[in-house]
């Protein structure tokens, strides 16, 4: 029997209109830390070309955890009537409303928070330029009750789901890595330990969730560096998410942005579009050494699907899968295997409206290349360069507030 990709669905206590998910795409649409009419637009865009749900990126329980100075901070008072304004506007065109939530750990940039960034261990950040803080016992609770209060704030302002980032070497993912944990106490040395952080973190976000707005995790399956987190423990570390009991589903994905981003995204390295993003000797130097931070990968659909069959196989709890996920045919193949969900993201920059239309025709394949020139966007608001702003798709032309 064929899935049908554009049915209902359950994901926890709601139900999407359909299997496609916005993936978590950081927008640089938030010049001040809150929530702007381009942001709303943004994800606006999204709902009303077809999505069951859109995914507001990259939301930072705190300043010091955002990885720059233009992401949405949960503690800063004046965030919420952005947030309901937002959640409004994607309710109003018939999706759901997801926001993607962390802490930036050694990827945090201290030039933007302000402040030192923080690992499990002192560790060389290349994004600092120096070595970052070790957490004491005190942070780790503290910053375990900003993800509590993170998501009490997203709760009372509509959202439907919040998405715990434990991936790309953002703090719960740098916990979980070998490579960057090397503490001794009880949040390091096995596995059972450098897990306890995360997993203490899903279950404050689940309790302060309640149950009616769903709890998901983007999990590592590998982090791509030799020595780092990978499949071994990775399926060990989901099937504790699992008996825990605190999640809805978990999206697979891989990488790190801290030692090896081309791993989440595969294709050509846009180095010199990122050179041209940063002023001076950054840029020059991003030109000379920039090949080997950002390394290339070849790029094929679905490229997590192998990697994402082994969770698969030893978990019983929905799964999403991502990956450069193209084509309809695809989507239903994966749900004909029993993923429960997809996630598109720079399919989605380059085509809005790209359910739509395969809801139209099935044979519709969307038009995004893969080129990754839409990531050196992030700094000036995250699109498609193909495309021109404003242009993206006849979903575009609405309003932003309603």
């Amino acid at each position: 029997m064929t899935s049908d990709a554009f049915a209902p669905a359950p994901l926890g206590p709601i139900t999407l209109r359909n299997r496609v998910i916005k993936a978590a795409t950081f927008e640089g649409r938030t010049p001040q830390r809150v929530v702007t009419p381009e942001l709303i637009e943004f994800h606006r865009r999204f709902a009303a070309g077809g999505v069951g749900m859109t995914t507001v990126a990259y939301c930072a329980v705190t300043r010091a955890g955002t990885t720059d100075g233009h992401q949405i901070v949960l503690d800063d008072p004046h965030v919420a009537p952005g947030l309901v304004a937002l959640a409004e506007a994607v309710h109003a065109e018939g999706a759901a409303v997801a926001a993607q939530i962390g802490h930036a750990g050694p990827v945090a940039n201290p030039k933007g928070t302000r402040s030192p960034s923080v690992a499990p261990s002192r560790v060389f950040s290349p994004l600092g330029m120096r070595r970052t803080l070790a957490l004491t016992a005190d942070d780790i609770s503290r910053i375990t009750r900003q993800f509590a209060d993170g998501t009490k704030v997203l709760r009372d302002a509509g959202f439907d789901a919040i998405e715990i980032h434990i991936g790309h070497g953002y703090l719960l993912s740098a916990f979980l890595s070998p490579l960057l944990n090397k503490r001794t106490d009880e949040w390091g040395g096995s596995l059972e330990h450098r897990a306890r952080f995360p997993r203490d973190v899903v279950r404050a976000v689940r309790e302060a969730a309640g149950r009616e707005v769903a709890v998901t995790a983007k999990v590592n399956m590998t982090d791509g560096v030799r020595g780092g987190f990978w499949l071994e423990e990775s399926l060990q570390f989901a099937a504790m998410l699992e008996a825990d009991g605190s999640l809805d589903a978990i999206s697979l994905t891989g990488g790190s942005s801290f030692q090896n981003p081309m791993y989440l995204f595969k294709g050509e390295a846009p180095i010199d579009e990122m050179a041209a993003m940063f002023p001076g000797l950054l840029g020059r130097g991003m030109k000379l050494v920039g090949g080997r931070f950002f390394k290339e990968y070849p790029f094929e659909e679905a490229y997590f699907l192998p990697y994402a069959r082994q969770f698969r196989a030893g978990l019983s709890m929905p799964l999403v899968l991502l990956g450069g996920i193209n084509r309809l045919a695809t989507i239903t193949s994966a749900l004909d295997e029993g993923f429960a969900f997809v996630q598109i993201g720079r399919a989605l920059l380059r085509e809005p409206d790209l359910p739509l239309e395969m809801q139209k025709d099935a044979s519709r394949e969307g038009l995004c290349i893969h080129c990754n020139k839409c990531m050196p966007t992030i700094y000036t608001g995250t699109r498609c360069v193909l495309v021109e702003d404003g242009d993206q798709s006849s979903t575009s032309r609405h309003t932003a507030w309603r």
